[in-house]
C-alpha cells in the first residue's frame, strides 16, 4: 500500500466511525426535554447525513487497497496479523450492504434486522481494525551502507 492509500483508509474510516458514533449516541443515548420533539438532539439529522456521504468514502477506500493488500494477504496463509485482517474483512459486506439497505428499507422488522446489523458489523470492523494497526510490527532499521 502505497502512504497515500494508508492516509486516506485511516481518514476515511475515522471519519466514517465518529460520525456513526455520534449519530448513534444522538438517537439512542440522548433525549429531548421536548415530548414532542421528532430528533434528540438538533444536530442528530446533519450528523446522519455527513456519515452517509462519509461512508461511501470509506467504501471506495477498501475498494481500493483491496488487490494490494486484502487480497494477498489473504491468499497468503502464513501472512502477520492473519486475524485482524481477516475478521475486518468479514465484517465489510455485512457493514456495507447493511447500511445501503437500511437507507431503502421501509418495513419496521427489516429496518430493525439492518440496525442491529449495520452496528454489529461496524463495531466489529473497526475493532478489529485499531487491532489491526495496534499489532502492526516493527519494521527493523535497514543496515547502513
Amino acid at each position: 500500500m502505497t502512504r497515500g492509500q494508508v492516509w486516506y483508509l485511516h481518514a476515511s474510516v475515522a471519519l466514517t466511525t465518529i460520525t456513526g458514533a455520534l449519530f448513534a449516541g444522538m438517537k439512542y443515548w440522548m433525549k429531548s426535554s421536548d415530548e414532542f420533539a421528532v430528533v434528540n438532539h438538533p444536530l442528530q439529522p446533519h450528523m446522519l447525513s455527513v456519515h452517509v456521504v462519509v461512508a461511501p468514502l470509506l467504501v471506495f477506500g477498501l475498494g481500493w487497497i483491496f488487490s494490494d493488500h486484502i487480497w494477498p494477504k489473504f491468499r497468503q496463509k502464513n501472512a502477520p496479523h492473519r486475524k485482524s485482517g481477516i475478521w475486518s474483512m468479514a465484517m465489510i459486506v455485512p457493514m456495507t450492504m447493511s447500511g445501503y439497505l437500511l437507507q431503502i428499507s421501509t418495513a419496521d422488522a427489516t429496518r430493525h434486522a439492518m440496525a442491529v446489523t449495520h452496528w454489529i458489523g461496524s463495531g466489529l470492523f473497526a475493532l478489529a481494525y485499531v487491532i489491526h494497526l495496534i499489532t502492526k510490527p516493527v519494521r527493523k532499521p535497514r543496515p547502513q551502507d
